[in-house]
């Protein structure tokens, strides 16, 4: 189970991540209460090893400057969340990120992992970052295939349930382990590698 921990914001949040186990580290860089400064990322990166992946998350933000700041940054993958369209993961091509699009699950939306060019899908809740949970039924009945990440509301307690329920490819957190809105605990952050890895 890929489990990638997000919004993180100082160096013992990334260490206590990757000592947990995590297999992506995220950075939020848009409006947030777990944004950060791209050149303050630069320095959390050296406890990052080789084999987790480093991501930063843009929402809102021009693709252009999403690729900017990602490079400023030094992170390895870029994750566009919301409504961006298939033209703004072409502006990536030929750049050497890795990407993720996250999205809300509806009707209309193409749950086809590489739709847009990505690599990753990451389906969150229909408010990104608030912890709330949704209605995971529906993908017991239509689930993607490949790589895909269930976000939103997800916590050490409900984890291993989700993931029955839904049977992704990887989860993600951020809420979910904190003690405080922006503010991550990291007990919470093992318990949480934990039981998503032992499903």
């Amino acid at each position: 189970m890929f489990v990638k921990v997000c919004g993180l914001r100082t160096q013992e949040d990334v260490k206590a991540a990757v000592a947990a186990g995590a297999d992506a580290v995220g950075f939020v860089f848009t409006k947030s209460a777990r944004k950060v400064d791209p050149a303050a990322v630069r320095p959390l990166l050296a406890d990052v090893p080789d084999n987790v992946l480093t991501v930063g998350v843009f929402a809102g933000i021009p693709a252009a400057d999403a690729a900017r700041i990602a490079h400023e940054a030094e992170v390895q993958a870029v994750q566009l969340h919301g409504d961006y369209p298939r033209g703004a993961f072409e502006e990536f091509d030929g750049l050497p990120f890795r990407l993720l699009r996250a999205t809300t699950l509806t009707e209309d939306t193409d749950v086809t992992v590489g739709a847009y060019g990505e690599e990753m899908l990451l389906l969150d809740s229909p408010v990104a970052g608030s912890g709330e949970r949704w209605d995971l039924s529906v993908l017991a009945r239509s689930a993607p295939a490949g790589k895909w990440l269930l976000a939103g509301g997800l916590s050490p307690a409900n984890v291993a349930a989700a993931i029955e329920t839904a049977k992704p490819w990887g989860v993600d957190v951020s809420s979910g382990v904190e003690s405080a809105r922006g503010v991550k605990d990291h007990e919470l952050i093992r318990q949480f590698v934990s039981a998503a890895k032992a499903v």
